[in-house]
């Protein structure tokens, strides 16, 4: 289903807010907020301050990830009486590792206009001064809190030649720095903490070499870090043992055979041969 986001009709917006500096806000971001009938927040008393320093007025609904199902059918209501409706985290951008994605997803899928704007979040600055190449990346946010769960996440993650953009907590930070260098090794990272903010901090170093301040830090955090750089050899695996490399990894038979034909340049067929052959 197509969209026209300027056609000038009942639209959800969604409105990134200041992730430090109140200066980083935008003139289009302002005038929607004035512009909307009513905002969907994160938390009603962090919103309420933007706007007060706004000298803005405007209704304001509580939505989480815990009731953000229940206020789907509102808000397309609302919708369809008209109303432009503003729907803002408490920092940054609506949705990366923020609430909004259900209402998003109800929202278009009922035909209605959903208008992002461009405007701050904390992993562009991150990756842009980490001094960690830029591209291609992946951001990934917060890992699972607990251990053996985050092991398993970073399992799946520690082959990739990607630059990864982790979220974590000063709480937390310690424990996945362990986790990241059990896992992926002493690796290049960059830990940028209290972004846009007064205290605004880059450590940039080995996995190692950041665990040794941790536990002094506080502020939120984004983690950068280096992409597998090592192109492993495939020539000494025969084509089971490359296969089965990707099974026990969780793929399934079709994708770990299409993935070893790409890293051999051999088609296809000759791996599924080869394998059922010798399986």
């Amino acid at each position: 289903m197509s969209q026209k986001s300027y056609d000038n009709s009942p639209s959800l917006y969604l409105i990134p807010t200041p992730v430090g500096n109140m200066e980083d806000i935008t003139l289009r971001s302002i005038n929607t907020l004035k512009m909307v009938d009513f905002l969907l927040c994160e938390d009603t008393r962090v919103t309420s301050e933007l706007l007060h320093k706004l000298d803005i007025k405007k209704k304001l609904i509580h939505s989480d990830d815990h009731n953000e199902d229940s206020l789907k059918e509102m808000v397309l209501s609302k919708l369809q009486e008209g109303f432009n409706i503003g729907l803002v985290t408490d920092r940054g951008t609506p949705i990366i590792s923020d609430p909004g994605y259900k209402i998003v997803e109800f929202i278009s899928k009922n035909g209605f206009n959903v208008i992002s704007l461009p405007g701050p979040t904390a992993f562009v600055p991150a990756l842009t001064m980490s001094g960690i190449r830029p591209a291609p990346f992946l951001f990934y946010g917060f890992l699972n809190s607990k251990d053996s769960k985050r092991i398993k996440e970073l399992e799946t993650l520690k082959k990739l030649p990607y630059t990864i953009i982790l979220y974590e907590a000063p709480h937390r930070i310690s424990e996945m720095l362990k986790s990241l260098l059990q896992v992926f090794g002493n690796r290049k990272i960059a830990l940028c903490r209290e972004i846009s903010k007064k205290y605004e901090e880059v450590i940039r170093g080995t996995v190692t070499e950041v665990l040794e301040v941790s536990d002094t830090l506080k502020g939120e955090m984004v983690v950068v870090v280096e992409g597998n750089l090592v192109q492993e050899d495939y020539s000494s695996m025969t084509i089971l043992e490359h296969v089965q490399l990707y099974l026990e990894d969780g793929m399934n038979e079709k994708e770990a055979i299409k993935k070893v034909a790409v890293e051999r340049d051999i088609p296809k067929s000759v791996v599924y041969k080869e394998y059922h052959i010798n399986h």
